[in-house]
């Protein structure tokens, strides 16, 4: 029986990241794979959905500047579009595959083995994998399981990825679907939304049970989001239930009852379920392998499940699904069990970023979720138009707003950037937050100009009450509030 110091079942973001740790640290590591390398994170998720959403970005934007010169925008072929985020993701897979094969001439050569196959705790030390030709039990000294996750499907809808999706068979489509229903107005299902509307093919209509779309996120965000859906043909169906979806005549029927006891039947060419994701975890142990579950998935304290020499990362805990945070945890647990982490595992300066119109970046807390801890605080809001380089991109939709401690301190809570280039301006505020430290630091930093980072400077300046702009008098485009007990007031120096 062969032996490893370390087998890690999954070579999805978090499991990938598990191993190359594993071998920093000399250890003699088995990874295993039943389906393909980098697994949601580049194959029917993250990577592909991003590419998708890259190119819809793309063809929206020529067709709006082509329009302001009177000119007329080439057609978008959808095998072409397709084409292209397959050729993104076989760019990253074999990115993977050429690393592991490459590390076996490196300073690393024979401490990585990669196999395919589908792997089984058979004990907890005992590990049967089950390939295509033949089947194998290996002994590991640890075992970190990385097996993801998959779209939730739910008993009363026939989904069979052809007429009615999960994000899985959105991949096997071969044409713009002249119309989808969307069921979930959550991050992915938003994500979708604004990708298929961006085309400009496929009218789009987004179920929500609530009054508005991201029920977790701010108003302010919301509204920009909303309304951009909108803009662009989205309808979005508030207050509604679906009562049933069916499969008629190779289309999509389906049924909704709003908050007033009405009723209303549509008919789509396609539908898009969009209602989570379920931890893959089913028959990957024997029943003497006594792992806690919560509905959620896997329990861990700090990625250590309830048997001591087995961890677990990613998509199958009931942490945060996100490739980011997978990609932490692999390396947390290793660290865990060959060394000694530095500091301990946090999830507060995670930043986040939704891929919408415009995108959506974050850190730390929102208004609502520091509301909800009973926290008071001052949050500053400021306007793309008063960023330079939001001007010359000739893009002025969006804002930045920061959240800090209401004391002399102002600590910083959290941070949300919806607009152009949010995703890069959020990270010195993650390192910030994962620091503790105030807002003088950022106050006096030079960031280069024009940049839309210096939005952040200047709402930084704003709280210390030196900034250029005041928001007394620029109202509409600067605020700079306080937040106590439910209640608001402005900020007076």
């Amino acid at each position: 029986m062969e032996k490893y110091d370390l087998v890690v079942i999954g070579a999805g973001p978090s499991g990938y990241a598990a191993a190359m740790r594993a071998i920093d640290f000399k250890k003699k590591v088995l990874l295993i794979e039943k389906g393909n390398v980098g697994g949601a994170g580049v194959t029917n998720g993250a990577l592909s959905s991003k590419t998708w959403w890259e190119i819809a970005r793309e063809s929206h934007m020529l067709h709006k500047h082509l329009k302001r010169f009177n000119m007329s925008a080439p057609d978008v072929n959808f095998t072409e579009v397709q084409a292209e985020v397959n050729r993104a993701v076989e760019e990253r897979k074999s990115l993977l595959h050429e690393h592991m094969a490459m590390l076996s001439t490196s300073c690393f050569a024979d401490l990585l083995t990669y196999k395919v196959g589908i792997a089984k705790l058979l004990t907890p030390n005992e590990v049967e994998i089950t390939g295509e030709n033949e089947t194998e039990i290996v002994w590991a000294d640890y075992i970190i399981l990385a097996t993801g996750s998959r779209p939730r499907k739910l008993p009363d809808i026939p989904i069979d990825e052809k007429i009615i999706l999960t994000s899985d068979g959105i991949e096997q489509m071969d044409h713009f679907p002249e119309s989808m229903v969307i069921l979930g107005a959550g991050v992915i299902g938003c994500e979708f939304a604004t990708i298929f509307s961006g085309f400009g093919k496929t009218k789009v209509h987004l179920i929500d049970k609530g009054d508005r779309i991201l029920p977790f996120e701010d108003t302010d965000v919301v509204k920009v989001i909303e309304r951009n859906m909108e803009n662009n043909g989205v309808h979005i169906h508030r207050n509604s239930r679906l009562t049933r979806m069916d499969i008629v005549h190779g289309r999509v029927e389906y049924e909704l009852e709003y908050d007033d006891g009405s009723h209303e039947i549509f008919n789509v060419e396609k539908a898009l379920v969009s209602v989570g994701r379920v931890p893959n975890y089913e028959k990957l142990w024997e029943n003497g392998v006594n792992i806690v579950l919560s509905k959620r998935g896997i329990e861990d304290n700090e990625t250590q499940t309830s048997v001591s020499n087995i961890y677990a990362v990613g998509d199958i805990t009931a942490d945060i699904a996100l490739v980011n945070v997978g990609e932490l945890e692999g390396r947390y647990a290793v660290e865990k069990i060959f060394g000694e982490p530095k500091r301990k595992l946090i999830y507060e300066n995670i930043s986040t970023i939704m891929f919408l119109n415009p995108e959506v970046a974050g850190v730390g807390l929102n208004e609502i979720q520091a509301a909800e801890r009973g926290i008071a605080y001052k949050v500053v809001t400021l306007d793309y138009g008063c960023i330079p380089r939001a001007i010359a991109k000739r893009n002025t939709q969006g804002f930045i707003k920061l959240l800090v401690t209401n004391d002399e301190d102002m600590k910083i809570l959290g941070m949300r950037v919806v607009g152009n280039h949010a995703s890069s301006a959020i990270q010195a505020v993650a390192l910030l937050i994962s620091m503790d430290k105030g807002i003088d630091e950022l106050a006096e930093c030079v960031h280069p100009h024009p940049s839309i980072t210096e939005g952040i400077q200047e709402c930084v300046r704003m709280l210390l009450g030196k900034s250029m702009f005041k928001p007394d008098a620029l109202r509409g485009k600067l605020s700079c509030k306080t937040y106590t007990n439910g209640e608001y007031a402005d900020i007076v120096f």
